[in-house]
């Protein structure tokens, strides 16, 4: 049975890290908008699934849970009050029911905490709505696994994403957890004419746009600002990017009170790496897939966590951010978003 101890540990260039560069950045209280919280049993896949990945993503399937999280959240952000907005592991074939359920029962231990739905498009509004009032589901996450059209990559918004489940999240006012798809990310045409449209028809909902609308640098960001800034109701999270350039545009065109800090744990944020860019893509570097000769430097990688909030860092000083609206990143812009939704939620409930 593993442990997280087994296979995250902080070494004395971790500690380094923590110490010299991100300890006096990071607030004392944070709030991570994006976790998963997951089994192996609700993974309904044949084949190899997330825990074929390595020992993290295994330590995941044996049952990830708030207590799971907070440890990790101990041992990379030392001293700090951490509440989190989780939701399932979006498995290609998934018990979506248990995996709902399971989220549910974890963050229902942590009144400050929340949960998103997974969904897919053949759920039925009742089906959604029975879970949202059930549950106090805050929200709804897709994700293009789901597409209708059989291509992950290349699907708009509404190919994994029914309006006729956005109909109950408008209703009530939810969160929609993003994560965009398409080559070009928020910079396609098609994507952003997707967020226009909807935006109208559904003017109550929430839509937070994962990974810094998944401009894992700055030129997706750049081209879409236009259209971008003109959309009401958006807001940005910040997981897995970890290029500095990407967060440079973003504390610039997007409205600061609604950008919101996020690790992608478990397992994004603990395993050891970097999201880099070069041309116009993105990949994830790991020790596994690379051969750098290191002879000249310390060679070692640390957490990709630790990448995101030095990517953070360096744009908050070019941006000259203070210590107040620091704090709002980590911290006051996620409780001002759970906390306006709760509301809306329990209000539409009750009439």
């Amino acid at each position: 049975m593993l442990r997280l101890e087994d296979v995250v540990q902080c070494n004395d260039l971790d500690r380094r890290i923590w110490k010299e560069e991100l300890d006096g950045f990071v607030p004392n209280r944070v709030y991570d908008l994006h976790t998963h919280l997951t089994h192996g049993r609700f993974d309904l896949s044949e084949g190899p699934g997330y825990d074929s990945m390595g020992d993290v993503w295994a330590l995941t399937y044996q049952g990830s849970t708030m207590e799971m999280l907070d440890a990790a959240d101990a041992l990379l952000m030392p001293g700090r009050t951490v509440e989190r907005l989780a939701f399932p592991m979006p498995h290609r074939q998934c018990d979506f029911t248990g995996s709902n359920n399971y989220v549910a029962e974890e963050t229902a231990k942590r009144p400050v905490s929340a949960a998103l739905m997974l969904v897919h498009p053949g759920m039925t509004q009742d089906e959604v709505n029975q879970a949202i009032v059930r549950h106090r589901f805050i929200g709804f996450k897709p994700y293009r696994w789901y597409s209708t059209t059989g291509d992950p990559k290349n699907c708009r918004i509404t190919d994994f994403m029914s309006e006729h489940i956005l109909e109950v999240g408008n209703r009530y006012g939810l969160i929609v957890g993003l994560h965009i798809a398409k080559q070009d990310a928020i910079a396609d045409e098609e994507n952003l004419d997707d967020l226009e449209r909807l935006s109208e028809k559904f003017p109550r909902l929430r839509w937070a746009l994962f990974h810094c609308a998944r401009s894992y640098s700055d030129w997706p960001l750049e081209k879409a600002a236009p259209r971008l800034k003109k959309i009401p109701n958006v807001w940005y999270e910040t997981s897995s990017v970890c290029e500095t350039d990407a967060f440079d545009v973003l504390f610039d065109i997007a409205d600061r009170s609604r950008i919101c800090y996020g690790s992608d744990d478990l397992s994004v944020g603990v395993m050891r790496g970097k999201y880099i860019a070069y041309g116009r893509a993105w990949v994830s570097l790991h020790e596994k897939n690379q051969t750098f000769n290191t002879d000249h430097c310390d060679g070692r990688m640390t957490f990709t966590r630790y990448e995101m909030l030095r990517g953070m860092r360096r744009a908050a000083r070019h941006a000259g951010m203070t210590s107040s609206q620091i704090e709002d990143l980590f911290w006051n812009n996620a409780i001002r978003l759970i906390s306006d939704t709760r509301r809306d939620l329990e209000t539409a409930i009750g009439e």
